[in-house]
């Protein structure tokens, strides 16, 4: 339903239709807040705020209940909401039909994905997507925390890891491959493990966020099991925890496509290939519920189109 407000409440000027105030609403509901549904609907924090009050003023009723942490509906703005909200819907199907039957996909899509993935390799993945469809544009939204997609306006998320369960649709894109590796010179000095036991007793490069802070998953006989690991060096960031290992500081654990560019200038070695853990799932996730945009569409083809081409 984001997408349907996003669109309908976007006008060159501050002035605001009728429609206009009803797309507001049902984005003050659905983010529980004017300065969401204002970050929503790309409008001042004041338009949004003056298009309420002309609303409940027009219908003669307080359509919200204001609180400190959030804003509810009053019995009368859910009705008004649960009748306004499939016609907007409707609205929004047959415009975007209209576009689809001649002129390219356009609009802005906003993307959440991790900071380092982000910048990595999503980065050049939205360059050749824009490139392919110039009428649309990206915005990227990295964070490590996971971002509420309803209520932040995004469309499609880029998630590392299984998913809890929610309202959200994914698409597996990828298994990103973790690996143990450690710099040339630092295998000369300590010697390379030859079985995972080792790690417990060797110095190792620390994540300090994440769950493998400091036990290390490691595949035995085909069994799973979790090493306990310390060492002088840690970072609550994945690059400066990659980097540590790169200059010698200690073992490190990784997906392998963050080393990639280390691995292949000869900075970083892979040890313990028998025993890596399984990998991780790569998925986009997007709200469910609705008609999902053309170009939403477009660009999770694309994402796993490019993700199937990555040396994961």
């Amino acid at each position: 339903m984001h997408v349907i407000t996003d669109r309908l409440s976007r006008n060159t000027g501050e002035s605001m239709s009728e429609l206009d105030d009803y797309a507001t609403f049902v984005a003050i509901l659905e983010t529980g807040s004017l300065t969401a549904a204002a970050r929503r609907t790309g409008r001042s924090l004041q338009t949004v705020s003056r298009a309420l009050a002309e609303l409940e003023s027009s219908l003669g009723t307080q359509l919200i209940q204001r609180t400190t942490r959030k804003l509810h509906a009053t019995p009368a703005g859910a009705a008004f909401l649960d009748r306004i909200r499939p016609a907007l819907a409707d609205i929004e199907a047959a415009r975007e039909a209209a576009r689809n039957e001649g002129d390219a996909p356009q609009g802005k899509l906003r993307v959440a994905a991790p900071t380092l993935l982000g910048a990595s390799w999503l980065t050049p993945v939205a360059a050749n997507f824009m490139q392919r469809w110039p009428g649309i544009q990206v915005e990227l939204v990295l964070s490590e925390r996971l971002s509420d997609l309803v209520a932040e306006g995004i469309d499609v998320a880029i998630r590392v890891g299984e998913l809890a369960d929610s309202a959200l649709r994914a698409r597996p894109l990828a298994q990103l491959r973790r690996v143990f590796f450690a710099a040339p010179g630092w295998l000369q000095q300590h010697g390379t493990p030859q079985n995972p036991e080792q790690l417990a007793a060797l110095p190792c490069v620390l994540r300090t966020i994440g769950r493998d802070r400091r036990q290390w998953p490691v595949r035995v006989d085909g069994a799973l099991r979790l090493i306990p690991v310390t060492g002088p060096f840690s970072a609550n960031d994945a690059a400066a925890a990659n980097e540590a290992v790169a200059c010698g500081l200690g073992l490190g654990m990784a997906p392998l496509w963050q080393i990639r560019r280390m691995l292949d200038a000869g900075r970083v070695q892979i040890v313990l290939q028998d025993n890596e853990p399984p990998g991780v799932p790569l998925q986009a996730v997007w709200p469910g519920g609705g008609k999902l945009a053309r170009r939403t569409r477009l660009f999770i083809d694309h994402l796993a189109q490019e993700a199937n081409a990555q040396r994961w």
